[in-house]
């Protein structure tokens, strides 16, 4: 890699420019290769910001694969979302070095961290210092069970506020709002300004969100940047695509 701090510079620099970032999230054990290259090919030319990688359990032994076949054909970042420490591939641009810090299990707020890391350096990753929050959605989501964590309350806002300014008193830099795959509904609106008002650093909100309509609003709540994955997976490629960017990047 050129420059080790390059991909992380860009998401700002898209933020700033666009006013929020769309990301979009590719499953290796929910998609088969031509959905997911379908997918991707919509992603190049729609709008797109950052394509995520990763799954919370990963049985179908692709990662590596699917990680290859992105680089090939995009030439926007292809950045890891680790479900754990055996998702992390040198032909990505960039992963992020999750922190579960809305939970209490020490495998995830650190343990994980210390096997990782030398492997991130070996293979040249750019790591993203991120605070990682599940947020109640409705449902128990699949990182909420296989991390044994539970999610703060959607009603409790003041609790995800000292959460995230711990995580940017610590120099993380970014904070991850999860309201999980296939949300029953998304981070809420207000959730979100609560958290907006409290900290500087960027929000990232996913889970949940099934129309452009929906993104626009946590960007005007004071979103960075949207991630959408389980809808796409059930459509395909799509138009859709298109409207979830004019509708994020708000500005011209």
């Amino acid at each position: 890699m050129e420059n080790r701090l390059s991909i992380y510079g860009n998401i700002l620099n898209i933020i700033e420019k666009k006013g929020a970032a769309f990301f979009v999230l590719i499953d290796p054990d929910r998609l088969k290769e031509k959905d997911y290259l379908a997918l991707a090919d919509f992603c190049q030319n729609d709008g797109v910001d950052a394509v995520l990688v990763g799954s919370s359990i990963l049985i179908s032994h692709t990662f590596e694969k699917v990680i290859k076949d992105l680089k090939r054909i995009l030439k926007i970042p292809v950045i890891i979302f680790p479900g754990n420490t055996m998702q992390i591939s040198g032909d990505a641009d960039a992963i992020l070095f999750l922190s579960l810090i809305s939970g209490r299990n020490p495998s995830h707020l650190f343990g994980d961290h210390v096997l990782a890391a030398p492997e991130i350096k070996a293979v040249g990753l750019e790591p993203i210092s991120t605070g990682y929050m599940l947020i109640e959605s409705g449902k128990t989501s699949s990182v909420e069970f296989m991390s044994n964590t539970k999610p703060i309350p959607a009603d409790k806002p003041e609790i995800a506020k000292a959460h995230a300014l711990a995580a940017e008193y610590m120099g993380m830099k970014l904070i991850y709002l999860e309201a999980g795959s296939g949300a029953e509904y998304p981070v809420p609106d207000l959730f979100i300004r609560e958290l907006r008002s409290y900290i500087t650093l960027p929000i990232v909100v996913g889970g949940g969100i099934k129309e452009p309509e929906t993104a626009r609003k946590k960007v005007e709540s004071g979103a960075s940047i949207v991630v959408i994955g389980s809808l796409f997976e059930k459509l395909g490629g799509n138009k859709l695509i298109k409207e979830f960017a004019q509708a994020i990047h708000y500005k011209k």
